[in-house]
């Protein structure tokens, strides 16, 4: 039933795919396959953001760099401004930063698409630098590469509102934060604005540590990907990650929850910032390649990535979105 499931799937897609030829894609390729994400995460991880902790010189260099990032792709300021400042329980600063894309192919330009990684992590702790370059500069670098991506595109009905979560080791305190600019109505459009509110949310997704192989979902594979929350989603749409896994080629070993246990995998989707829209009934998927003996070490650093294989999530990760929006 469920292979049955996934050919009705492929054929519904098949119209869709034959108006959209590989040429249609080259330039997106070409942002994909360039230096950009390396160089992305090696400034991350570099010293000079000192593990990119809440409130540190390390983490506002971050924020800054990360804005200069969204401008550089062109994507629209909210409010007239890059950022959105927030205080965490222990009265440290920290700030969000906000980029948005305006769909212009018709359709509900109303309707808004949440796509987020956030860019904290421990910082500097006993004189030694946590780099994060999995947790979470891995998911900030395919956030950017992905923007780029879909903007190169420029083929979408929906809005598009980018955010690099700052406090997200502080209890998610920055995605926690902007979920309540939402629900006080706080969040404008620049285009028209108006408030973005709940009920305009048609998707959140959350990447979050997505860059390493060292924790397979299978030992005979290391090219996998984990997207949590594909039952939030219709359930017309819940073959479209299937799909495009193989009408592109990207042949990556799918896990749609975390490592077969139903436990784990409800506890694991509210451990990021996808958790505020969860739980106000937001569809909402999160992409990750799960924990590893490195996390939160110091020796979390970009020599310890996959980058090919972390490219083919990337390149996955798009095509899913170009098909969800």
């Amino acid at each position: 039933m469920a292979a049955m499931t996934a050919l009705f799937g492929i054929m519904a897609f098949l119209p869709s795919y034959a108006q959209n030829s590989w040429k249609d894609y080259e330039k997106a390729r070409e942002i994909l396959e360039s230096t950009k994400l390396e160089t992305r995460i090696g400034f991350l991880a570099d010293s000079l953001c000192q593990g990119r902790a809440t409130g540190t010189r390390g983490g506002v260099e971050a924020a800054a760099w990360l804005a200069r990032q969204f401008e550089e792709i062109g994507l629209m300021r909210l409010d007239g401004s890059w950022f959105k400042s927030f205080k965490e329980d222990n009265g440290v600063v920290g700030r969000n930063v906000i980029g948005i894309y305006r769909g212009r192919k018709g359709g509900d330009s109303e309707k808004y698409t949440i796509i987020g990684a956030h860019f904290d992590h421990l910082g500097v702790l006993d004189g030694k630098h946590y780099p994060g370059a999995d947790s979470n500069a891995s998911g900030t670098a395919a956030m950017l590469t992905i923007a780029e991506m879909l903007k190169s595109r420029d083929n979408y009905g929906n809005t598009i509102i980018f955010v690099g979560f700052d406090g997200n080791e502080a209890d998610m305190a920055g995605s926690r934060a902007f979920w309540k600019l939402i629900e006080k109505g706080r969040l404008f459009d620049p285009h028209t604005g108006r408030a973005i509110t709940k009920d305009k949310i048609s998707l959140m997704v959350n990447i979050d540590q997505i860059g390493a192989t060292l924790s397979p979902l299978r030992q005979s594979r290391k090219d996998y990907i984990i997207m949590l929350g594909n039952h939030s989603i219709s359930p017309s749409k819940r073959d479209v990650l299937y799909t495009c896994n193989r009408l592109f080629i990207t042949h990556l070993d799918l896990g749609y929850d975390y490592y077969g246990s139903e436990n784990f995998t409800k506890i694991f989707y509210r451990l990021s910032d996808q958790r505020p829209f969860v739980d106000n009934g937001i569809p909402a998927v999160l992409f990750t390649s799960g924990i590893t003996m490195k996390t939160n070490k110091t020796y979390d650093n970009a020599e310890s990535l996959d980058f090919p294989v972390l490219r083919r999530r990337i390149l996955l990760m798009f095509h899913w979105l170009d098909k969800m929006l």
